[in-house]
């Protein structure tokens, strides 16, 4: 045990699909090639199933489903409105993308001068992760923009237009560790294993959408119920709202073969027994060969991905071959990515080892158990996001949350509390990807931090509902912020 696998030839485990672009996708990355399995016919039967009671496993105040980065945030936010709090995950473990999908590069935490504008609960569980867990500036080096610091740091993705961010790589288990710790600690309930199938609902209140009273779950027990005060969907592609019939959008569908990055899937992937440090001088002292040895990935493969220094310099992350045209919320489509996703990884890996510096005795470590998805729904809200509206400055009256811009002509940017409220529906709030916005700003409302940020937001939203007894779009703006404020959260004053 311990030891890397012997050196096997690719196609032996595959065969020729995994070169050239002659696998189940064509070098762009789109369905194709003579390999690629028929898709299932649509299918016209129906079945009845015979009406049943559900059990109700248990009534909570605030339940929040799904549990990663925003959800793990909203359940402790909740929990310190001294509420019962309840979170169901389908996995078995926490942290979301960020640990299942191996999504280890935390994203930009600071503004363009250094300071941490996504704080609170999510810059806590950083802060909890043991030593070795984190690679990372120190807080002195936030906003440097050193030629020196900056050149160091953008080698591992913490630096970005020419200044160096709070922007880590993480240990992946110590991060699903962690973050169950936190939530135990916090005295939350934690269900894993268990996959929500149905949204309940009382249609008979005033509001016309009707109010979100819990869910029905399913798991090794069969088929159960959990009632709530109030509900956190963070499921990531806003499955209690669909679920419940409330509003969403989409634009993947647009954009089938594009090539899209937010349209894009994928299983990202991990190697150890790799010297970043010869690789990264490669880069450094050769940018020609390294330019040269990356084209000829593209040539001999059909497609090539740039990996990227882990959480210590013997492990590397690579974050796809992306994979456009198929949709999160498909099971063909995600069963073929799956498996295309590791033809690649293998492809990658003998190229690799044959060819770049760093690489001879790499081996797989692992490959993610959970399937990158960047966005699938987005919340109809009451206010979504527009990159009109920060590209202008606008400062919401009913900021929950501030993001760092994606360029320094623009300033932070104000996340405003109706963003995460249903058009309609009532007893729920969302945080994490799928909040409402445009396109091009869920390009950076997706990334780990504001996922920590906007499930901190929903999560107090769902405490102080539960509390109160008022419907989340009822709540005192005033009474939410400055509870935010008490837990840590980063908003600009009014």
């Amino acid at each position: 045990m311990g030891e890397p696998p012997r050196e096997r030839d690719p196609e032996s485990y595959f065969g020729a699909g995994i070169g050239g672009g002659s696998g189940l996708f064509t070098a762009g990355g789109t369905p194709g090639g003579p390999h690629s399995p028929a898709p299932a016919e649509p299918s016209v039967a129906t079945v009845t199933e015979p009406a049943r009671e559900i059990p109700v496993h248990e009534e909570t105040d605030v339940l929040v489903v799904g549990g990663g980065p925003a959800g793990t945030a909203a359940a402790v936010a909740a929990r310190r409105l001294g509420q019962r709090v309840t979170l169901v995950e389908r996995y078995g473990d926490l942290g979301g993308l960020s640990a299942g999908g191996l999504v280890i590069w935390i994203d930009r935490m600071t503004d363009w001068e250094g300071t941490p504008v996504i704080a609170g609960i999510g810059a806590e569980l950083l802060d909890r992760l043991p030593e070795g867990a984190l690679a990372g500036p120190g807080p002195e080096l936030w906003g440097s923009t050193d030629p020196g610091q900056v050149a160091y740091w953008r080698e591992r993705l913490s630096a970005f237009r020419e200044t160096v961010c709070r922007s880590p790589m993480i240990d992946p288990e110590w991060l699903k560790i962690t973050s169950h710790e936190f939530l135990v600690g916090e005295g939350a309930r934690v269900l894993l294993h268990s996959w929500v199938v149905a949204t309940l609902l009382d249609t008979g209140t005033a509001n016309g959408g009707g109010t979100v009273r819990g869910v029905i779950f399913e798991s090794k027990q069969g088929r159960r119920a959990i009632l709530a005060k109030a509900v956190v969907d963070a499921t990531g592609d806003l499955d209690v709202i669909a679920q419940a019939g409330g509003a969403f959008v989409t634009d993947a569908e647009k954009d089938g073969t594009g090539g899209n990055v937010q349209h894009c899937v994928n299983t990202a992937f991990t190697w150890t027994g790799v010297d970043m440090g010869r690789w990264l001088e490669f880069k450094r002292e050769d940018p020609a060969a390294h330019h040269a040895l990356m084209n000829r990935g593209r040539e001999l493969l059909g497609f090539v991905d740039t990996p990227h220094v882990g959480w210590r310099d013997d492990v590397v992350v690579f974050m796809g071959p992306r994979l456009s045209g198929y949709s999160g919320l498909d099971v063909e489509h995600l069963s073929a990515v799956e498996l295309e996703s590791r033809r690649r990884m293998v492809a990658h890996l003998d190229f690799f080892r044959k060819q770049a510096p760093g690489f001879e005795n790499a081996w797989i470590m692992l490959a993610a158990p959970q399937v990158g998805v960047r966005m699938t729904r987005r919340l109809a809200g009451l206010h979504p996001m527009t990159s009109g509206d920060w590209k202008a400055g606008a400062r919401h009256p009913d900021e929950v949350g501030v993001s760092p811009s994606p360029s320094r002509k623009f300033p932070t940017i104000s996340v405003p509390y109706r963003a995460l409220v249903p058009e309609r529906l009532d007893g729920v709030v969302v945080g994490g990807r799928h909040v409402a916005s445009d396109a091009a700003t869920q390009a950076f409302m997706r990334e780990i931090p504001q996922c920590w940020m906007t499930g901190q937001a929903a999560g107090t939203a769902a405490g102080l509902a539960a509390r109160t007894g008022l419907p989340p779009r009822a709540l005192d703006v005033s009474e939410l912020r400055a509870e935010l404020r008490r837990q840590g959260a980063f908003l600009h004053e009014p």
